[in-house]
């Protein structure tokens, strides 16, 4: 399954400057993995050693949030665009 995946800015020195790039992967762990295997480093600052998201980093699958679907499971369907978010926080 082809995916597109938009990176957040923070991040885009992992694909050479590229907001959007390219992955396969039947759910969200496989094309963490195969982004990974061509911008080395990338996966772990998504997730933790632990193997899991990192807890100020949103990831959406189409329009949802993976953290109330499957998490790493979440299917990724052919076509589909996977966000990277970097959460924000701060306040008064």
């Amino acid at each position: 399954m082809s995916v597109s995946v938009r990176i957040p800015t923070i991040l885009r020195t992992y694909t050479g400057g590229d907001s959007e790039v390219s992955a396969e992967g039947a759910n969200l762990a496989e094309v963490l993995d195969d982004l990974d295997g061509r911008f080395a480093g990338i996966k772990g600052r998504i997730v933790d050693e632990n193997g899991k998201l990192r807890r100020f980093v949103n990831v959406y699958v189409g329009n949802d949030d993976v953290r109330f679907l499957d998490d790493l499971a979440t299917p990724t369907p052919d076509g589909i665009q996977v966000s990277v978010i970097p959460a924000v926080a701060g306040g008064c």
